[in-house]
Order: C-alpha cells, then sequence, then structure tokens
C-alpha cells in the first residue's frame, strides 16, 4: 500500500505539472494543487481555473 501511494503521488505531481504549463499563473507545479496559502492568493488574484474544485472545503468562496 505504502508503494502504490508513492506511485500515486509522483504521478500526480506529474499531472499538476502539466496544468502549470496549461494554467500558468496558479503556481500548480509549486504546491501541486494543495490548499496553501499560496494557492489560496492565486485563487485570489485570478479567480477559478476550470481544473478547480469549488467545492473542497479550503477553497475560498468566491462570488464568480
Amino acid at each position: 500500500i505504502a508503494c502504490a501511494s508513492i506511485v500515486a503521488k509522483v504521478a500526480r505531481d506529474d499531472i499538476m505539472r502539466g496544468m502549470d504549463r496549461l494554467y500558468p499563473g496558479y503556481g500548480f507545479a509549486r504546491h501541486k494543487g494543495y490548499g496553501t496559502p499560496h494557492h489560496q492568493r492565486c485563487i485570489l488574484e485570478r479567480g477559478y481555473c476550470p481544473i478547480h474544485r469549488r467545492t473542497f472545503a479550503v477553497a475560498p468562496k468566491l462570488d464568480i
């Protein structure tokens, strides 16, 4: 199970680096989509992009 977890994380990190190229300015390569303060600032400054999950608890509530 631990090995599968590592493989899944590496695969997700690769996907997020690809999303960083598709949606520049959000810092996906840096924070990998986790709700870090930097990621939340990016959302507040730029709004949501198509890959953001708006129902996730740490996503700031924006009126857009």
